[in-house]
């Protein structure tokens, strides 16, 4: 009997997301209009992974991006990763591959190396350019570097390497300022204490730094994990409107990062605040993966 071969375009890929958190790669996709049958992703905090799986149940976990064999897992179409990057930033101690966390790169690089996707997608601060360069080499491909300014309220700084046609950097800014996504009728808990307001004035004094006000045409500070802490431990920033001066909210952070409202409120607010801040801009990261629907994945199939 003759067999015909018809060439058809892939409709449902099969994802691996390392370093997945809440599952930020998820919501992209779902934005973008990708579809998927297979979730694979690599978490070890619990939190993150509780709302991921409160948001996406299909999601399969594979735990410790160190245990995970890529000859085991059925063919993947799209890997996606944002490898931890604290000992690349600037805020940090700026180890760069001598800090352990930096060297969850080479995880990512040997997963990437077993399981040959059509598509990667790797994210990261922006770093010296030794470590850039060393990236760019392993990967094939230079970076592109997008401030997440361009589609939320949020200044944030990345680079991104990828294999995906046609990255790019948007010329068009889409205007979102703070006064966009900030939230009104907010509730007593998020404004500075007595102690709090006390520790500002003493700071304002010591250092000459006056505390950053932000207005509702600015963007705000880039969203961190370290939000969760004690507001002596956060950048030196703040809101005002009638009843005083406060904090951000889980749920702006959520604004500024283009994740749903309430996403994570399955959660503490110490949680929230640090998976938001590990997380990535989902209106960015989707339009980075509208280029696979220009650029579907074709397969063979037997009729």
């Amino acid at each position: 009997m003759k067999i015909e071969m018809k060439i058809e375009m892939k409709i449902e890929m099969k994802i691996l997301s390392l370093f997945d958190g809440m599952s930020c790669g998820q919501l992209a996709l779902k934005k973008a209009g990708i579809k998927y049958d297979k979730y694979f992703a690599s978490e070890i905090d619990k939190y993150a992974s509780k709302v991921a799986i409160d948001n996406f149940p299909n999601t399969i976990n594979l735990g410790d991006v160190k245990s995970i064999s890529g000859v085991n897992l059925p063919k993947i179409d799209l890997l996606l990763a944002g490898s931890p990057c604290q000992g690349f930033s600037s805020a940090g101690k700026k180890l760069g591959f001598e800090d352990d966390r930096s060297k969850l790169f080479f995880e990512f690089l040997r997963i990437l190396k077993e399981v040959k996707p059509t598509y990667f997608l790797l994210e990261n601060v922006k770093m010296n350019k030794a470590s850039q360069d060393k990236i760019s080499q392993e990967l094939g491909v230079e970076p592109v570097n997008i401030n997440s300014s361009l589609f939320s309220a949020q200044n944030r700084n990345r680079l991104y390497w990828s294999n995906i046609p046609n990255i790019n950097r948007p010329i068009r800014d889409r205007n979102i300022g703070w006064g966009d996504i900030r939230q009104f009728n907010v509730e007593s808990n998020f404004y500075y204490s007595q102690k709090g307001l006390a520790w500002i004035a003493q700071r304002e004094k010591k250092t000459g730094k006056k505390l950053s006000i932000w207005g509702d045409n600015d963007k705000c500070q880039m969203i961190e994990a370290s939000h969760w802490k004690s507001y002596s431990n956060q950048r030196f920033f703040g809101i005002k409107d009638k009843n005083g001066l406060r904090y951000i909210t889980p749920i702006e952070c959520e604004r500024a990062q283009t994740v749903p409202d309430n996403y994570t409120n399955s959660v503490s607010n110490s949680q929230r605040y640090k998976m938001l801040g590990n997380g990535w801009t989902v209106d960015l990261i989707a339009h980075l993966l509208k280029g696979i629907k220009k650029n579907p994945i074709p397969y063979t199939k037997e009729i």
